[in-house]
Formats: C-alpha cells, sequence, structure tokens
C-alpha cells in the first residue's frame, strides 16, 4: 500500500462521529472513570468491557466516543497532562524558576498517577493532545522571551521533559512496588534498608550513603534531589541571544 493511502490512528486525528441524540455517557465521565480505574489499579487492568462495567453500560456505548482502548489511553493520558498548572511566561522570579515549578509538576503528576509513566513512551501520538499542547507551548514562550532561538528551546524544552519523565518512570516503578506491600513508603524502607545497608558493606562509597540517610527521610531526599538536579540542568542552559 503507497505510503500516502495509510492512516495514523489516534483519537486526535480521527474525525468524530456526528450524534444525532445525545448520549447516555460523556467523554468526560469516560475518561473520568478510566483515570480512577487507572489509579486503583493498572494500566495492564483497563479494558473497555471493564470500564462500562464500573460505568453501568455496555462497552458498546464507550465506542461512540472512542474507536478503540488505545484512543482512550490518548484521552486520559492527557486528561492527567490538564491536572498541570501552565508555567507563567511572565513569572517575576525568571524562566529557569518558571520551568522547575513546571518541572516539580509534572513529577507530582506522574507520582500520582504511577501508570502514566508507562505509557508516555509507547504511544507517540501524545503530543498532539490539547493540554500537552498548551504546557508545550507554554514553555517555549518562556523560552523563546528568554532568548533561546527556536531550535535551542526545542532542545532545552526536550532535555527538562526527558529527564522528568525518566526519573519519574523509575520512582513510579519503585512506589509501585511499595504500594503492593500494604506498607507506607515509610514503613517499607525502614523494613528493607537494614538489607541495603549489609548488601552495601563491600562498596564503601554506597555503604556511605546508606548509612548517611535514615530511611525515615527518603521521600523527603527524593523532593530535595529531584530540585537540585533539575536546577543543574536549567544552570546549563542558556539564551542563544546575546
Amino acid at each position: 500500500m503507497a505510503a500516502e493511502g495509510r492512516q495514523i490512528h489516534s483519537v486526535w486525528t480521527r474525525p468524530q462521529r456526528r450524534r444525532r441524540e445525545q448520549p447516555a455517557l460523556t467523554r468526560a465521565q469516560i475518561v473520568a472513570e478510566a483515570v480512577a480505574l487507572l489509579d486503583t489499579e493498572s494500566i495492564e487492568a483497563l479494558s473497555m468491557r471493564k470500564l462500562g462495567a464500573r460505568l453501568n453500560a455496555g462497552a458498546t456505548s464507550l465506542y461512540t466516543h472512542v474507536a478503540n482502548k488505545e484512543e482512550l489511553i490518548e484521552l486520559v493520558a492527557d486528561a492527567v497532562f490538564g491536572e498541570l498548572a501552565d508555567p507563567d511566561p511572565a513569572d517575576s522570579r525568571g524562566w529557569r524558576a518558571a520551568i522547575l515549578d513546571y518541572a516539580v509538576g509534572l513529577r507530582a503528576t506522574i507520582l500520582r498517577h504511577p501508570w502514566l509513566a508507562s505509557i508516555l513512551g509507547e504511544v507517540g501520538t501524545l503530543y498532539l493532545g490539547p493540554n500537552m499542547m498548551r504546557g508545550n507551548e507554554a514553555i517555549l514562550t518562556i523560552l523563546e522571551e528568554a532568548g533561546f532561538d527556536m531550535k535551542a528551546a526545542d532542545h532545552a524544552m526536550n532535555v527538562v521533559f526527558s529527564y522528568v519523565v525518566g526519573i519519574a518512570m523509575t520512582e513510579a516503578a519503585s512506589l509501585t512496588v511499595v504500594r503492593r506491600s500494604g506498607l507506607s513508603e515509610t514503613e517499607w524502607f525502614e523494613k528493607m534498608w537494614p538489607a541495603a545497608e549489609e548488601a552495601a558493606r563491600a562498596y564503601p562509597r554506597l555503604h556511605k550513603r546508606y548509612v548517611a540517610q535514615p530511611a525515615s527521610e527518603v521521600s523527603k531526599s527524593r523532593d530535595e534531589s529531584f530540585e537540585y538536579e533539575v536546577g543543574l540542568i536549567l544552570q546549563g542552559l542558556a539564551p542563544t541571544r546575546r
């Protein structure tokens, strides 16, 4: 088949069907329930049949709004991005502070919805969602107004976004293990810490770090380290206009 005859399958590229009657379910209701399901279970647990049951509707009712599960995932991911406050181009603290705030918010969003981390690298059309587009537009506005040219602004945004997603994916995976144990994060680390400290004894630099940090402060340390590391990245970025 010729390349020009092929279609890109995405909820953002498919023309929406016209409906003669107001459906019993709205797209917003479907998406909200899907987010709730994902938050309490996992991406593997999501199915059109299961979601329909939670909404007291048949799976066919859902297909009025989405063609398949993949489109539903695009919608729920963009809905979660809608929780993020857009960075303010007029932030009096400067462009670095505005983008740091956005990075902190993005990480917090992924950790609230750990399933999001698993799909960010798999669904290539997420960038077409209106909420993600709006956030990206705000970031690019901040960078360009700070003096970055178009290409440099793209690179800077990609560097920050890639770091945040990468570190949050790792954290989300660890926190998923903690949640499955039924323990709080502090309880889990307090039980794990003696074994980790013992395993690190043969590695003096690693061992010094385990000894220096109480298990009860792991969560606080993660937050502080994240902001410090994003700060390092931002300090390394400089406007192209002199």
